[in-house]
């Protein structure tokens, strides 16, 4: 796995302070402090030592096109590095982030990862994605050229030498930032800038994969700028290519050094000094001894990097919650009579009796609920599950709760398509899903959350559970570390 200290900045803080989920630092005690507005309908704060909180609001989505849509936030995002709101760090670091709070603790790197070949099986999806959500991002990262918020990874580090050194800045150094939050969460951010530090970390996380836990949208975005951006500087350059590197222009300066050429780019993407006996240049030639190509391979431009927030899963395991379904239109009742024809179904009076119901009932399950009441969807015929459940699928893929909704109940029960347009989606909140459908004359369907081990082993397969089926967190706040292109 590849990940890259160079070009992350943090909003310049220290102190205690609030955020917004619309990416908002506010601090008032530092020289500056910055947030940034990642949504095209949401509203950032800024205010420094003085001034009274200024409000800069980015147009809500309407016929706009996307690009046009977010100049906006560009223009907010250089006026803030013009004025010195926004500060690059002085030195490259990587970032040790942790998140505290009720029964919550979580600690990890942020960094830029390396965006390998997906064939390496470097970084391994688990969920599809929907080309609405990728050609929005893509508008945003293209227009602003920046990443303004990491995605999340998981790996199995198991204790190693990178979680140690984790582990150990957050317990014994000063914080470069502290951040309080309204839903009771402490975050907290130091910068990892020595050498035989980062080395360390890039000897650990070397031959690891990860796992994308939140972030399929944006990672799948990070792909695509950089094919769109490699492709551009091809045409202003000319066809010309290097022969190790076909995919990408040549000629291109290395933004990342200043000490030497790309070739001396660790292959983690840490950089090393410039010396011709370097751990570099030993490790890889163990690295191409192994049979397995570099991940920072013929990455030299800012593009072929995306920001990210790398967690130990072994040392820290994610919460990872449910998704829950709505359909806009059918009736509970209705649902529930075309279900009797598959399903055992339990009848409940209220929400919370069903709930407790599923939380004990083997998988599959699945709570349906509106205004009138819960059922509970226990036994499917095992005939009609087989029959609807796709072969060229693994049996674990094939027994995930979101795989039977997705390709029995939706198209073979209820009569359509598992879509936007079709399906609702409500994230953890049972009560907020029936809700909405009693809003909407529909139906709520409650699932519980998947086995992590059952994720973990679908995305291994080289399979991707249908879309929206989990939830990991606690997720990266956004607004403490950005990176630009033009910075990078």
């Amino acid at each position: 796995m590849c990940i890259r200290d160079r070009t992350t900045a943090p909003a310049a803080a220290t102190g205690s302070q609030t955020t917004t989920p619309a990416a908002e630092t506010t601090d008032t005690t530092a020289p500056t402090t910055a947030s940034t507005a990642e949504a095209p309908d949401s509203t950032a704060r800024m205010a420094g030592p003085g001034t009274a909180p200024a409000r800069a609001t980015v147009t809500p989505p309407t016929a706009v096109p996307l690009d046009a849509r977010y100049a906006e936030a560009r223009d907010t995002l250089r006026a803030w590095l013009d004025a010195g709101i926004l500060v690059p760090d002085e030195q490259p670091a990587l970032y040790v982030y942790e998140q505290t709070g009720p029964d919550v603790l979580q600690r990890g790197l942020i960094g830029d990862v390396g965006l390998a070949d997906p064939g390496q099986h470097i970084i391994l999806p688990h969920e599809d994605v929907m080309p609405g959500p990728v050609a929005d991002r893509l508008a945003l990262m293209s227009t602003t050229q920046a990443n303004l918020e990491p995605i999340f990874l998981l790996y199995g580090g198991d204790g190693g030498a990178a979680t140690r050194l984790v582990d150990e800045v957050a317990t014994k150094r000063r914080p470069l930032v502290t951040a309080r939050t309204e839903d009771g969460l402490t975050h907290r951010l130091w910068a990892i800038t020595d050498e035989t530090e980062m080395t360390a970390i890039n000897a650990d996380l070397h031959d690891r994969q990860a796992l994308i836990a939140d972030g399929h949208h944006r990672y799948a975005t990070y792909r695509v700028l950089q094919r769109q951006e490699r492709a551009t500087r091809l045409h202003h350059q000319g066809s010309t290519t290097d022969p190790q590197h076909p995919d990408g222009p040549t000629n291109l300066p290395d933004p990342h050094h200043t000490s030497g050429p790309p070739d001396q780019e660790s292959p983690t993407g840490l950089p090393y000094p410039n010396d011709a006996t370097s751990p570099e240049r030993r490790e890889t030639g163990q690295h191409a001894a192994k049979g397995r190509p570099s991940p920072a391979e013929g990455l030299v431009a800012p593009w072929d990097f995306g920001l990210a927030l790398l967690v130990d899963s072994t040392a820290y395991p994610p919460d990872l919650k449910a998704i829950h379904r709505v359909i806009p239109g059918l009736s509970l009742a209705e649902a529930t009579v075309k279900a009797r024809g598959a399903w055992q179904v339990h009848e409940y009076d209220g929400l919370t009796e069903g709930l407790a119901a599923l939380e004990s009932a083997p998988e599959p399950a699945f709570l349906l609920a509106g205004e009138d009441g819960a059922h509970l969807l226990v036994d499917p015929d095992p005939v009609q599950l087989a029959r609807a459940m796709p072969p060229d699928h693994s049996n674990r893929w094939n027994s995930l709760n979101t795989s039977v909704l997705t390709e029995f109940i939706l198209p073979r029960v209820w009569g359509m398509r598992d879509d936007e347009q079709t399906v609702r989606i409500v994230h953890h909140d049972a009560e907020a899903a029936v809700r909405l459908a009693a809003r909407t004359g529909g139906t709520a369907v409650i699932l519980k959350p998947l086995a992590i081990d059952d994720v973990l082993a679908v995305a291994a397969g080289g399979e991707r559970v249908p879309r929206k089926s989990t939830s990991f967190g606690p997720k990266p706040r956004t607004g403490l570390v950005l990176r630009t292109f033009a910075i990078d």
